[in-house]
C-alpha cells in the first residue's frame, strides 16, 4: 500500500502547463465545446498508461481503464488514484463545479468490509460536499453502488481576466478480508459510467455563466 497524500506539491500544480480551456471559445452558457483537458495522477490503484479529461459542454468526463481492490482471506488491499485536472476558464465567465459523479459494485463476504474514500479538492484544498462521497460497505453486501456527491464551492471568476486553476479527486478503495471464509475474496470497484468517449470513471459537472 502507498500512502499517496502530498504526492504532487502546490508549487508543481501551480505550475502544470495546462492547454485546457483556454484554448477552447466559449459556445453558449451551457459550457464549452468538445476538448481535451489536461490530468495528472499518481497511485498504486491508477492504471498503467493515459488518464484522459474530456470536456464537453458542462460535463468534464474522466476516462480511464479501471479502479478496483480485492483482499482474499487474510488480506486487507487498498488501492489509490489521486487525479489533478488543471483548467484555465477564459475570461468573460463564472464556471462553477457542481457535482462530482461516480458508481461501482462491491462483493462483501462474511466477516469482510469494504470502504471507498473520496476528497473533492479545489486549490490544493479539500472542498465541502452536500452530500457524503465516501462509501461504508459491511458484511454480506453485494451489489452495484452509485454517488452523486453535490460540491459547495464558490464560482471561478473569469470575468476581467482568464484565471488558471486547479481540481482535484484523490480517492482510495479498501477491500477487507481478514476474517473471510476460504476461496472467497472481498471487491469493490469504480465502473464505469458512459462508454460513449471511453470508460469514464468520473464525471464532474459544472454551472458556465457570463458576466
Amino acid at each position: 500500500m502507498k500512502v499517496l497524500t502530498g504526492i504532487i506539491s502546490s508549487l508543481t500544480l501551480l505550475s502544470l502547463n495546462v492547454v485546457g480551456l483556454s484554448q477552447v471559445q466559449a459556445q453558449t452558457q451551457e459550457g464549452f465545446s468538445f476538448q481535451n483537458v489536461p490530468v495528472t495522477f499518481a497511485g498504486s490503484g491508477c492504471p498503467e498508461g493515459k488518464i484522459q479529461g474530456v470536456l464537453n459542454g458542462d460535463t468534464l468526463s474522466i476516462t480511464f481503464s479501471e479502479f478496483e481492490a480485492k483482499a482474499p482471506r487474510s488480506r486487507v488491499v487498498s488501492a489509490s488514484c489521486n487525479l489533478r485536472i488543471g483548467l484555465n476558464v477564459p475570461s468573460g465567465f463564472n464556471v462553477q463545479p457542481i457535482n462530482v459523479k461516480y458508481l461501482g459494485f462491491a462483493d462483501v463476504p462474511t466477516r469482510g468490509s469494504a470502504d471507498l474514500n473520496v476528497q473533492i479538492l479545489f486549490q490544493g484544498q479539500i472542498v465541502p460536499t452536500t452530500d457524503d462521497p465516501n462509501l461504508r460497505l459491511a458484511a454480506g453486501f453485494s451489489d452495484v453502488w452509485s454517488k452523486d456527491v453535490g460540491v459547495v464551492l464558490n464560482p471561478i471568476n473569469a470575468c476581467s481576466r482568464p484565471v488558471s486553476s486547479v481540481f482535484g479527486i484523490n480517492s482510495t478503495l479498501t477491500a477487507r478480508g481478514t476474517n473471510i471464509p476460504r476461496n472467497q475474496e472481498t471487491q469493490i470497484r469504480i465502473d464505469t459510467i458512459d462508454t460513449t468517449i471511453g470508460p469514464v470513471l468520473f464525471q464532474v459537472k459544472f454551472e458556465f455563466n457570463p458576466c
